[in-house]
């Protein structure tokens, strides 16, 4: 099938199976903390570099329980996808003909990986008037949040008010053989206010923070530092509606299962917009930054 990759679909259930199994596979390595050694070569926080993508955290927290893909139940609205290299080459006409509106796509990861289907991702997407953004799977052991918001702004997180470009993404999760990266609550959300506060001047946009609820409520606490600036975008593979971090009062985007089928892809992940398709353009021309976070439930 188009797009499809099944080796890639594969290797995130042996990824997250290596996670839980621990010491026993060689991919459970060490965390590595801000202060001690640089990782080796390829390797960030225990876990092979590049290897992170949106929906890890919810990937490990299913691991060792009986899952069953989500039959996506609630497809009305504004639709959407994320992808990353996994997906492979994606036709990006037949993702629009399905309806899909939106789409979110990996740039960058930590300070040194690019995505190699970012651009082809990105530009078809634009091509095809699939409204798009970049996302950064963060890596907070390996660098600072300025570093990595420099880096991401640098290679595919820039933004332009020309209809078709989301504001970029933080993608703040699991991914680590530890769960909060060697980090303090208050360490991490001082990373996070150091990533957003050099994103907004490299773009002049919010960034959208991507999470799961049971990740930000165990690394932040439950912070609500983020809530009156960026949209959220959370993680929650059920039907009805997703769990929600504390510290948000609503979500923004819904990422409601990681067993999509759409446009020739599968798996893909299928997000949902809470709002209309004007308020999804204000989100991605900035007219408006609190209405496209206006909760509809």
């Amino acid at each position: 099938m188009h797009g499809s990759t099944p080796h890639g679909f594969y290797a995130r259930r042996r990824r997250t199976a290596a996670l839980v199994v621990g010491a026993a596979m060689a991919l459970t390595l060490s965390a590595v903390g801000p202060s001690q050694a640089a990782p080796p070569a390829g390797e960030q926080d225990g876990y092979r570099l590049g290897e992170g993508y949106m929906g890890i955290s919810a990937e490990q927290e299913a691991a060792g329980q009986e899952r069953r893909p989500v039959t996506p139940q609630d497809t009305s609205g504004v639709q959407g996808i994320d992808v990353s290299h996994y997906q492979g080459s994606i036709n990006w006409g037949a993702v629009k003909s399905a309806g899909i509106q939106f789409a979110w796509i990996k740039a960058t990861e930590g300070t040194t990986y690019k995505d190699p289907q970012f651009s082809a991702n990105y530009l078809g997407a634009y091509n095809n008037q699939v409204i798009r953004g970049a996302y950064h799977f963060a890596r907070p052991a390996s660098s600072s949040g300025a570093a990595q918001a420099n880096f991401f702004a640098d290679n595919g997180g820039a933004w332009s008010a020309d209809n078709l470009t989301l504001p970029g993404v933080l993608d703040i999760e699991n991914g680590s053989s530890s769960q909060c990266h060697g980090l303090s609550q208050v360490a991490m959300r001082t990373w996070i206010t150091d990533f957003y506060t050099t994103y907004k001047a490299r773009t002049s946009r919010d960034v959208v923070i991507y999470t799961t609820a049971s990740w930000w409520n165990a690394c932040t606490g439950g912070w609500s530092g983020m809530s009156d600036k960026s949209p959220l975008w959370v993680a929650h593979w059920t039907t009805g509606s997703p769990s929600i971090p504390s510290g948000f009062p609503f979500w923004t985007v819904w990422q409601y299962t990681d067993s999509g089928n759409i446009g020739g892809i599968s798996p893909v992940d299928r997000d949902k917009f809470n709002g209309t398709r004007d308020r999804l353009l204000a989100l991605a021309n900035n007219t408006s930054l609190a209405a496209p976070r206006v909760d509809v439930r």
